[in-house]
């Protein structure tokens, strides 16, 4: 019984704990640059030590503004890196984020101090850096974005357009609720967030969420301060009484951004203030307010229209009756299409003699860009390691998106039926490459075209790519492939050129090659001088020149073996043969000593004969 007790006290101090487990965003901030882990004043916020970069220079910085993170490195990306280039952070939790980036200067003269490119999010071009974004305490020194991410990975990629070298200061990644603004249908359904402006109205200064105290499920957002909408059209009212309703899932608006606000100085005056904006753009607006003027105490005192660029977006606002109570947040939303360069946002009193209102939101909607598909991008990437591709080629990244950014001698096409872009071209003629072709070309399976002719690859042409039979030009001629052609070749059903000239390659050229002829295929195999067996080869029953020659040659050499041995063996056969004439010549002398010999040992042997009988019979004579 005591044994149960005390799992049942561990399991509630369990759920007592998770909670506060649950409410740990996930976080990592980059500086960017930096050889260790640092923290930045005043806030004493850490930074990891760079990683997870593809290339690039680290150097020193300078903070084009006091909104940029105390920090002193950076890296930059030369042109000579290439033209993309990334940081690929791993094992980020499926999940909604805020993603931002600062920009920063390289701090050293020779280096232009304001540089100008792209920047993309998972693919997707975000921003492009305008002239002057780097003037002293310009809110514009970072790019910041609303994205889920659901592979585990954040790719972050830079495009250079020429004007100067991309260099990064830092990278966050924070995490944030899963329905934060949260619009309705389609949400969270291959839409970014990109943050255009955020004001806190009536606000001296700009803060970030950690200096509101704001929850870190909130993404520690920056609200630039806006003291006023201009031509003393209104003034700032404040309170310390506590906002009910912020802080709260799953947007965490700090409670401070409520206890400011502007209202409209002229009874029955419109309050507005208007912003430029990047033209035929889809635009999400979050309005905030809390009724916080002690002259109001109940719905219906204050009412007053929203209307955008002059068209009625909100009806009848009544703060204290659509919040519920006085000092009560209210947040509105809604989404725009901005034809022109400004967006004018206008509250008319309707009932009572001021408007207010506390902060402003302004997001642009981008549509995210489909991927390339992993499978071909890894196809790539093995390709790019097998051909020792040059720095300057980049390819970092995915390869079709951004659609203003694809790699350079990729093609790209966009498969609807999956919903995936896919290579369908690779275009690096003469471009100096060496190594060699892998198999997993063959991952490649919407490719029409392939030219890599005019470089220094070798080894063998992979069967693999037989595989591939959407392919229509292949040409790998003017390297140094060698072997046979492969027979796989002859399945590709929809080949209408194969330059394979100028390699080293031998064989017979496969049969079904030459079915291709009578459908208007066109094939060059000169230059190969092992090849045989196609219109235009020597045929492979037939001995080239060369083959010619070398069997000339080693048929000399056969011919000087042979008869070199003849004449030693006809030189030997001649001593035989004199050394028997001389033999019969001595014949006649040689058998009368034979004879006479014979004669003597026979006499001798009569002699022993005898004299053993006489002693063996001498004793019975005696007798």
């Amino acid at each position: 019984m005591v044994r149960v007790r005390y799992l049942l006290l561990l399991y509630a101090l369990f759920l007592a704990c998770k909670p506060s487990f649950a409410r740990a965003p996930y976080a990592m901030r980059i500086s960017c640059g930096a050889r260790d882990d640092v923290h930045s004043t005043p806030t004493n916020t850490p930074w990891n030590k760079d990683f997870a970069y593809t290339g690039g220079i680290p150097g020193n910085a300078t903070r084009p503004s006091f909104i940029s993170p105390s920090l002193n490195t950076l890296r930059y990306f030369p042109l000579s890196e290439g033209p993309e280039n990334c940081y690929n952070i791993n094992r980020v939790p499926r999940g909604h984020y805020l993603v931002r980036i600062y920009f920063g200067l390289v701090a050293e003269p020779s280096f232009d101090n304001e540089p100008l490119f792209d920047v993309s999010i998972e693919g997707t071009l975000v921003y492009s850096l305008q002239s002057g974004w780097s003037t002293q305490d310009n809110e514009r020194v970072f790019v910041e974005a609303l994205i889920f991410l659901k592979d585990g990975t954040a790719s972050l990629c830079f495009h250079s357009t020429g004007h100067g070298d991309p260099a990064i200061l830092a990278i966050e990644i924070l995490q944030i609720g899963n329905r934060a603004y949260y619009f309705g249908k389609g949400y969270g359904q291959g839409t970014i967030f990109r943050t255009d402006r955020r004001f806190n109205c009536g606000a001296e200064k700009p803060k970030f969420g950690a200096d509101l105290s704001a929850d870190s499920w909130g993404g520690d957002r920056f609200w630039n301060s806006l003291p006023t909408f201009g031509q003393n059209s209104d003034r700032v009212i404040s309170t310390d009484n506590k906002i009910k309703g912020t802080s709260q899932s799953p947007n965490f608006y700090p409670e401070a951004l409520y206890q400011t606000a502007l209202i409209s100085t002229n009874s029955q005056a419109d309050l507005a203030y208007t912003i430029e904006v990047e033209p035929t753009r889809n635009y999400s607006i979050w309005l905030h307010f809390a009724e916080i003027d002690p002259s109001i105490t109940k719905a219906n005192q204050r009412v007053f229209d929203i209307l955008l660029n002059g068209d009625v977006a909100f009806p009848d606002v009544d703060i204290v009756g659509m919040a519920g109570d006085i000092n009560s947040a209210l947040v509105l939303n809604t989404t725009v299409v901005v034809s022109g360069r400004t967006l004018t946002i206008t509250l008319h009193p309707t009932k009572g003699t001021h408007a207010i209102i506390s902060a402003i939101e302004l997001f642009e909607l981008v549509l995210a860009e489909s991927k390339t598909l992993p499978a071909e991008i890894r196809a790539l990437r093995r390709l790019k390691s097998a051909l020792g591709l040059p720095l300057r080629f980049g390819w970092n990244g995915d390869p079709c998106v951004p659609e203003q950014h694809p790699w350079s001698g990729v093609d790209c096409l966009y498969d609807r039926n999956i919903s995936k872009h896919a290579i369908d071209g690779l275009g690096l003629d003469n471009q100096g490459l060496r190594g060699f072709l892998p198999d997993d070309i063959s991952q490649l399976r919407h490719l029409q075209s392939i030219n890599l002719s005019g470089n220094s690859i070798s080894g063998f042409i992979p069967s693999s790519l037989g595989t591939i039979i959407s392919m229509e030009i292949l040409d790998l001629s003017f390297n140094f492939f060698n072997g046979s052609i492969p027979e796989s070749l002859g399945q590709l059903t929809s080949l209408q050129r194969l330059n394979l000239n100028s390699n080293s390659l031998k064989g017979k050229v496969p049969a079904a090659l030459g079915g291709r002829l009578l459908h208007g295929a066109s094939f060059n195999f000169t230059d190969n001088a092992g090849l045989c067996g196609f219109p235009g080869l020597p045929a492979c029953g037939r001995l080239s020149i060369g083959a010619k020659i070398g069997i000339g040659l080693s048929s000399c050499v056969a011919f000087v073996l042979i008869v070199t041995c003849f004449v030693c063996w006809w030189k030997r056969r001649q001593s035989v043969l004199r050394a028997q004439r001389i033999a019969a010549r001595d014949a006649p002398y040689a058998k009368a000593r034979t004879h006479f010999n014979r004669d003597v040992q026979m006499t001798r042997h009569h002699n022993h004969e005898h004299a053993r009988t006489a002693a063996e019979s001498g004793p019975s004579l005696l007798a």
